[in-house]
Order: structure tokens, then C-alpha cells, then sequence
């Protein structure tokens, strides 16, 4: 039995939005669905960068509304034996490539059912082997939304089948006194996201962060703690540490990017 309103759609890519890609999605969606809610959650995942996809899917989907399908394209594979599926959990569905973008989603929510998007009468009629986001992905989107189940796009597979790959992380040699990890992200603001957990840090002590050629970086709360372009660190709103400069760039400071090492360290009094 379908819905009277149509569930919320979220859309996470790699295509940015100077192309026509997203639009056409969208044109997709709301040709089959007029009056449904598409949240763009981001478009600007560095292309083919399946592990930052994996991250901010996993940190965002706490905020997602309750029954929201989340479409979610970082396809390097497209057009390959890669399959496409659909993921429930217990309070939301994700549809995406088959190629370790869900992997944040398989460790920390409850997956009651996977499934092989097979069934071509929900996709396109012509479909590209380089836009499975148009063709596949999206009029499968706009079906969910109207109240057709996970079950009717293909057969179940079980949740070892579908393929992970290794999530950011930091790891400590000295017992907790430094941690190495790695830059994840560059933000429009020139801040890095890190792989640095901050739950992993005793408050009781002071840090300071090594990235690039700065071995100094104060650990503070915020922003307005250190003077005017001066380089801080601090935990963002994903939990994790980043790098900033205030009123200004720490990417263009330190001339880092995505994969580049970080420390973060004890501070010696």
C-alpha cells in the first residue's frame, strides 16, 4: 500500500554541481514523485573517494528524518560487474553502488535486510553505463518514496556478500600518549577534517597537533581561543579533530590535503 506523503530522499555524490548530473537525478525523482523532499546532503564528496563518501555517510546519518531513503552515488566501478543494492535498517534505506560505501552504515546501524537491485522495471528504460545515478539509483529512489518495498527490487543478499573497505582511523604506539592518523577532508572553509578521534583523548591532559611542517598546534575549543590567523585544532562537529586557521585557510597554510599524516601529541610543560 503506498504512502500519501512520500518519504524524504537524501542524495550524497561525487559530481559536483557544474555539471548537469544532480539536476538530471533530481528531474528523475520529481517526474515520478512531484512532491517529494530531496535533501542534498553534499555533492562534493573528491571524486571517485569512496572512503570520504563511507565517512560522512556514517557521521551524517544520525540527523537523516526516520524512513528517509538515502541515495548515495561514488561510483569509480559504474558499468562494471559492481552490483547496485539496496540496505534497511531499522529506521532508514540506502541505496548505493556495491563497492564499500556503506561500510560506516554496516558497523553502527541494525541491517534488517539487503538486497541486489535487479529488477529493470524500476529503473530507466535506456540506461548509460557511465550514469547508473540517473538511470538505476534514482527512479529506484522515487519508487521507495511512493511505498514500494526493498523486497520487490531483487534478491536478498546476506550483509558478509556486500564488500567493505578500511575506514579512516588513528592508532597510538605509546599508550595513548600520541595518536597518528590522516587528513579525511578538506572543507569550504580550507579547515581539515582528521581521522583523529577526540573521544580518544584524556581531557585531563593538554594536546597539540603535528600536520605539515607545524609540530605546534594548540588543542583548543574553539575558534575565538586563539588570536586572529593563528593556526588551531580542535573537534569539529563530526567528533573528530580538525585544523584550522581563524579567518582563514589551514589547507592553504599548510599546503595539505586529503591522505597527508597528522600527529596528534602530548604537550611537554
Amino acid at each position: 500500500m503506498h504512502r500519501e506523503t512520500p518519504r524524504c530522499i537524501v542524495m550524497m555524490t561525487d559530481f559536483g554541481l557544474n555539471d548537469t548530473y544532480v539536476g538530471q537525478m533530481k528531474g528523475v525523482i520529481l517526474s515520478r514523485v512531484p512532491s517529494v523532499q530531496i535533501i542534498d546532503l553534499t555533492h562534493s564528496i573528491s571524486p571517485q573517494n569512496i572512503v570520504q563518501g563511507a565517512f560522512f555517510l556514517g557521521k551524517s546519518v544520525p540527523f537523516f528524518p526516520e524512513q528517509s531513503i538515502i541515495l548515495s552515488v561514488v561510483d569509480p566501478g559504474v558499468g562494471s560487474s559492481r552490483r547496485a543494492i539496496a540496505v534497511e535498517t531499522d529506521t532508514q534505506t540506502f541505496l548505493a553502488p556495491d563497492n564499500g560505501l556503506l561500510t560506516a552504515i554496516f558497523q553502527t546501524r541494525k541491517i534488517t535486510r539487503c538486497v541486489a537491485i535487479t529488477e529493470q522495471q524500476y529503473m530507466l528504460p535506456l540506461q548509460s553505463s557511465t550514469f547508473h545515478g540517473r538511470d538505476v539509483f534514482s527512479p529506484v529512489a522515487a519508487h521507495l518514496a511512493t511505498g514500494g518495498s526493498v523486497q520487490e527490487l531483487g534478491n536478498a543478499i546476506e550483509l558478509k556478500e556486500c564488500m567493505t573497505i578500511q575506514m579512516p582511523e588513528c592508532n597510538s604506539c605509546d599508550n595513548g600518549e600520541s595518536w597518528d592518523g590522516s587528513v579525511i577532508y578538506t572543507d569550504h572553509f580550507g579547515n581539515l577534517i582528521t581521522s583523529l578521534d577526540s573521544t580518544l583523548i584524556d581531557t585531563g591532559k593538554q594536546w597539540m597537533v603535528r600536520a605539515g611542517a607545524c609540530s605546534n598546534i594548540p588543542l583548543v575549543t574553539t575558534y575565538s581561543n586563539v588570536p586572529d590567523q593563528q593556526l588551531l585544532a580542535y573537534t569539529g562537529s563530526s567528533g573528530m579533530i580538525e585544523i584550522a586557521v581563524r579567518n582563514g585557510s589551514a589547507a592553504e597554510r599548510l599546503g595539505l590535503k586529503e591522505g597527508y599524516p597528522v600527529k596528534l601529541s602530548r604537550k611537554s610543560l
